[in-house]
């Protein structure tokens, strides 16, 4: 597993308007759980904050980051991984630190 990579959401019941996951833990601590952020999809989102859920591209389609959703998931429910936002990371970061204040 990866900081930045992409995950499907393996709830196919809200993959509607939450399709994928983002893993933003770092990659040096190693323990059961990941911390992502849902991606929505761009068309259902609603109320967004520039800064705080910035849009995304993940495979051709954009998402909308809810950063302030962002949450411990079992390691185990992160399959394969479908992309990896590495060249997205400045405003992935960004919008990390928007929600916590670390400007």
């Amino acid at each position: 597993m990866a900081r930045f990579d992409v995950y499907q959401n393996p709830d196919a019941s809200e993959r509607a308007g939450i399709p994928y996951w983002l893993d933003v833990q770092n990659t040096f601590i190693e323990v059961e759980t990941r911390v992502v952020v849902p991606l929505h999809s761009a068309n259902r989102f609603v109320g967004r904050i520039q800064d705080l859920n910035p849009e995304l591209i993940v495979q051709g389609k954009n998402v909308v980051m809810n950063t302030s959703a962002l949450g411990a998931v079992p390691a185990t429910d992160l399959r394969s991984p479908i992309a990896n936002l590495i060249t997205q990371q400045s405003v992935i970061l960004e919008a990390i630190d928007t929600l916590f204040g670390g400007y």
